[in-house]
C-alpha cells in the first residue's frame, strides 16, 4: 500500500457521507462482531486450512482486515503507534506473498481476536471524540467496507473448503410457511427486455455519499439496441446446457475459456455431482438436489461465455447492465437524462427488495423480490447472485485513484467485472454502479450471470 497517493475522500463532495456519527459506529462494531462470528465455531485446523491459490488462512484473514483498519484509521489518519509491532510483516496483503501465508508465525486464535477487539475498541473511541474530522469517518466507512468484502469472502471460502454453513447471531430463521421461506420458493421469471440505443450516463455520480475510486466518475456512453434476461440463468436451464454436452464442445468455448476447460478436465459446475435423482449440488457441507429455479451459482466467466453461445446469446457489457439497472427508456428514442439511485428508485435498501446480509443463508429463486424490480422490468439485479459480464475491468476516463492502491489498479486489464452483489453482500457496501473485478477462471465467489443479445 502506498500512502503517498490521493486521499480516501478525493472527489467526494460528502465526505462523511450519508450516515450519522452514532450509525458509523454502529456499523463499526457491526462489521467487527461479524468478522469474528464468521470464523467462531471453527477449530484451529479450520482456522488455517489447506493450501490454496483462492482462498486465505482464515486466521490470516481476520487479522488482516484488522490490521487494515487500523492502519488506515488509527496510524496513517491519527499518526498512532502499532498495536502489534509486527504487524506490518505478517498482515501487509500488498507485502506478503500468497503462499507465504500458511508458513508465518502468527499470533493465536485469542491473540488474534483480542487484537481485533482492541483495534475496534479504540476507533470508536477515536470517532467519539469532539475532534473528529469528517475525514477520520470516511476512512473509517472505507474501513467498514473492506471489512464487509472479506466477510463476504469468508463466507464463500467455507463453501469452498466444505465446512458448514456460518452461525450468526441474530440471523431470523426461516421456518417452512414463514415469508422469508415463500420468498425463497418463489419461481422462475423468464423472458427478455428490450431496451433502447443511444447515450446513457455510465458511473458514479459526484453527489453519491460514498463511492470506490473505480466507480469514479459518471460519463457518456453510446449503446445500440439490446435485449436483456429479466433474471438469471436459472440452474434449471445450465442444467440442460450441461446434459446437452456443454463442456465437451469446442465450438461453445473460446481459446482462453477452453483452454482453462481442458487444463481443469472440468465437465460441469464445481460444486454439482450427478445423485440418484438427479443433479446435486454441495451446500457447505452437505449435498441437496438441485433447486430448479434457483440461480446457477459459482461458474466462471468461461463457463457463462460457453452457456451463452450455446444458448445463442452473449453476456451483456457494464454498461448494458447499469442502463438495464437503474436508466429510465425514453421509448425506443433512447434514455432519459435522469437516473435512478437504485433499480426500484430512491429508497435506501430494504429487506422487501434484495437477498442481501445472509438472509436466507443462501439464493433465493429468481422470481423472487418483485420489489426490486428496474424500470426496465428486470429483477434481482441487486442481490442473490453477483452477474458476470463481457467487460474486462478498467479505470473510468475520468479515474481518481483513492489512497488504497490496491483497490483497484492492480488489476485494471486482467479481471473481469460482476455487477449486482449476492447474498453474502452487505446491504450497506451496495450501489447499483458497484463494481466487483475477478479472473475469468474464478469458480468458487458468489456468481452467476443473466444473458443479452444485440437487436
Amino acid at each position: 500500500m502506498d500512502a503517498g497517493h490521493q486521499s480516501f475522500a478525493a472527489g467526494q463532495s460528502r465526505v462523511a457521507g450519508d450516515i450519522s456519527v452514532q450509525g458509523l459506529a454502529e456499523w463499526v462494531g457491526d462489521a467487527s462482531r461479524r468478522l469474528t462470528d464468521l470464523v467462531a465455531d471453527l477449530d484451529d485446523d479450520q482456522l488455517v486450512g489447506p493450501q490454496l491459490p483462492i482462498v486465505n488462512p482464515l486466521l490470516w484473514e481476520v487479522g488482516h482486515v484488522t490490521w487494515f483498519e487500523e492502519t488506515f484509521v488509527l496510524r496513517r489518519a491519527l499518526c498512532e503507534p502499532p498495536v502489534i509491532g509486527r504487524g506490518d510483516a505478517i498482515w501487509d496483503s500488498g507485502a506478503i506473498p500468497h503462499d507465504t501465508r500458511w508458513s508465518l508465525l502468527l499470533p493465536s486464535r485469542q491473540e488474534t481476536l483480542d487484537y481485533a477487539a482492541e483495534v475496534t475498541s479504540r476507533v470508536l473511541d477515536r470517532l467519539a471524540r469532539p475532534e473528529a474530522s469528517a475525514q477520520l469517518r470516511h476512512i473509517a466507512r472505507y474501513a467498514v467496507h473492506h471489512h464487509d468484502m472479506h466477510t463476504e469472502a469468508l463466507t464463500y471460502t467455507r463453501q469452498t473448503l466444505g465446512y458448514p454453513p456460518p452461525v450468526l447471531p441474530g440471523m431470523p430463521a426461516d421456518p417452512p410457511g414463514t415469508q422469508a421461506a415463500v420468498v425463497a420458493e418463489a419461481g422462475p421469471l423468464v423472458g427478455d427486455v428490450a431496451l433502447p440505443g443511444g447515450q446513457f450516463l455510465l458511473g458514479a455520480d459526484r453527489d453519491e455519499a460514498f463511492v470506490h475510486d473505480n466507480e469514479k466518475w459518471i460519463h457518456p456512453v453510446e449503446l445500440e439496441p439490446f435485449e436483456i434476461a429479466r433474471a438469471p440463468v436459472t440452474q434449471a436451464e445450465y442444467a440442460r446446457f450441461v446434459d446437452d454436452g456443454g463442456y465437451l464442445r469446442r465450438e461453445l468455448w473460446g481459446d482462453a475459456g477452453w483452454a482453462w476447460r481442458t487444463e481443469t478436465a472440468a465437465q460441469l459446475p464445481v460444486y454439482w455431482r450427478r445423485g440418484p435423482d438427479g443433479w446435486e449440488r454441495r451446500d457447505f457441507d452437505r449435498w441437496v438436489a438441485l433447486e430448479p429455479h434457483r440461480p446457477v451459482l459459482h461458474v466462471c466467466w468461461y463457463e457463462a461465455d460457453a452457456f451463452c453461445r450455446w444458448a445463442n446469446r452473449r453476456l451483456p457489457t457494464e454498461a448494458e447492465w447499469e442502463a438495464a439497472a437503474i436508466g429510465e427508456p425514453a421509448g425506443s428514442s433512447g434514455w432519459k437524462p435522469v437516473r435512478r439511485r437504485f433499480p426500484w428508485g430512491e429508497d435506501p435498501i430494504a429487506a422487501r427488495h434484495a437477498n442481501l446480509d445472509w438472509r436466507h443463508m443462501g439464493a433465493v429463486d429468481v422470481g423472487a423480490y418483485p420489489g426490486g424490480d428496474s424500470a426496465s422490468g428486470c429483477r434481482q439485479m441487486i442481490g442473490n447472485v453477483w452477474e458476470w459480464t463481457s467487460s474486462t475491468f478498467s479505470p473510468y476516463p475520468n479515474f481518481e485513484q483513492d489512497a488504497y492502491r490496491d483497490n483497484s489498479w492492480p488489476w485494471f486489464g486482467s479481471r473481469k467485472v460482476l455487477r449486482g452483489g449476492a447474498w453474502a453482500t452487505r446491504a450497506r457496501l451496495m450501489r447499483t454502479t458497484v463494481r466487483n473485478y475477478f479472473t475469468p477462471d474464478r469458480r468458487d465467489v458468489l456468481a452467476g450471470f443473466r444473458t443479452a443479445s444485440s437487436r
